[in-house]
């Protein structure tokens, strides 16, 4: 028998639905790969109800499971902390060469690994990164349709929610998701249309501009991002190589492009803080030099910072820029999710590590060194981290050097119909779930 859940079972079907029809817009016959928290069978179950109703091939889940992570820190030997399946993640990739759609439902607690030694820690997530190229790069070229979403596992809810019971804390996150998700209204296929038409827009004024740079000021920021050669706008729905148009992550509130990996000069410090492999990195501050990570500290977390700048030569260098209104929905709600899917569209963020090779003009043709010499970054990681809020000011700067004010006091600066100030769409979660930030 299965048990009663804590939150609305309805809402969970039409995040199961939702995820399905619009976040992976599955094709008739096509297969799918879902990776969950064994925690999420309830939301796994419903995806494959509705990917079958869908006309799917076949649907293939991998669940992972807290206590045999933990187990490996345990009891496993040190030499183990090196090593990956890499059999594991080469059969994704081919899964992926082979036009199956993929699906990542996040919900594990966040903090699941504070508690063991950071340099074992590390060693696994370089093994990892190391392993997971094959099929992380399919994803990067946006080869496959694909989407994330979110399950509000208990002992995440607790993170957010320290102060309520588990059962309490879990029914306040999945309203939160929900909300964020927009699938509290009656029709969300139809809700996230309209998103995507705003989103639209707002990437299309954009592209129309042609920034050669970005540059952002703010307290402890003063930051020139460099653009890539042909770089493209992108945000909502996006057509992967396979033809398929999908919306990548739900929620999202962000539209994003390609730095140029080389042309990034300043300083800038976080706005909230990178939860990143079980550890918390608080008040980030770095300054770039020609692209490059020239310092780093942190208050809190400086070590996994380091360890993580260190992954590889691509890891000091960005990846990925992206604009989020402070009036966004999620940013408005007061939580911290420690979970980037979540965190990242409460704020404009970078990105460290691997580019998006979509994020160019012809990104469905470019080829690794296309996009490498116009300035696109390699790396076996990507790790977002928020650097907006309501004292950001962005310009745009084209190639003659005149300015466009893009964003002022941390809102769009500029008069699009759907695409100024805060967005109508999502209920914002209730008031009683605003813990301070």
């Amino acid at each position: 028998m299965t048990a009663t859940l804590p939150f609305d079972e309805t809402k969970l079907d039409k995040l199961a639905q939702l995820s399905v029809q619009t976040g992976l817009a599955l094709e008739q016959g096509q297969d799918l790969l879902i990776t969950a928290p064994a925690e999420a069978l309830p939301l796994v179950r419903r995806i494959a109800v509705h990917a079958y109703q869908a006309g799917a091939g076949v649907v293939t889940p991998l669940l992972s499971d807290p206590e045999i992570t933990l187990a490996r820190y345990a009891h496993g030997s040190a030499s183990s902390f090196d090593t990956a399946a890499n059999w594991l993640y080469n059969g994704m990739a081919e899964a992926f060469d082979n036009n199956t759609a993929r699906l990542a439902i996040v919900g594990d607690d966040p903090m699941l690994l504070s508690g063991q030694d950071p340099s074992s820690v590390s060693r696994v997530n370089k093994a990892m990164s190391k392993a997971h190229l094959p099929a992380l790069e399919r994803i990067t070229q946006f080869n496959v349709n694909w989407n994330i979403v979110s399950w509000p596992g208990a002992a995440w809810a607790k993170r957010v929610f320290p102060e309520l019971s588990t059962e309490a804390a879990q029914a306040q996150l999945a309203d939160a998701i929900f909300s964020a998700s927009r699938v509290v209204g009656p029709d969300p296929v139809r809700e996230w249309r309209a998103h995507n038409d705003m989103l639209r827009n707002r990437t299309n004024w954009l592209n129309d501009h042609r920034f050669a740079a970005l540059h952002f000021t703010g307290p402890g920021t003063d930051l020139r991002v460099g653009l890539a050669e042909q770089h493209a706008w992108m945000g909502g729905a996006s057509t992967a190589k396979n033809g398929i148009t999908c919306n990548p992550n739900i929620p999202t509130e962000e539209v994003f492009t390609t730095p140029h990996a080389a042309k990034v000069e300043g300083y800038v410090r976080s706005t909230k803080p990178l939860s990143h492999q079980g550890n918390l990195i608080e008040n980030i501050e770095v300054r770039f030099e020609k692209g490059n990570i020239v310092n780093a500290k942190a208050s809190k977390g400086e070590d996994v910072l380091i360890s993580l700048l260190d992954t590889d030569a691509g890891a000091r260098r960005l990846g990925e820029v992206a604009l989020v209104p402070h009036s966004s929905p999620i940013s408005q709600s007061g939580l911290l999710f420690y979970n980037t899917l979540f965190d990242e569209n409460a704020a404009c963020h970078i990105a460290l590590g691997q580019c998006y090779s979509k994020c160019f003009t012809d990104g469905d043709t470019a080829s690794k060194e296309d996009i490498t010499a116009r300035g696109g970054n390699s790396s076996m990681i990507h790790v977002d981290w928020m650097i907006g809020s309501q004292d950001i000011n962005i310009d745009g700067i084209s190639e003659d050097g005149s300015k466009v004010a893009v964003l002022r006091d941390g809102e769009w600066a500029f008069s699009i119909a759907g695409s100024e100030g805060p967005d109508n769409h999502p209920a914002k979660p209730h008031s009683s779930q605003n813990p301070a930030d």
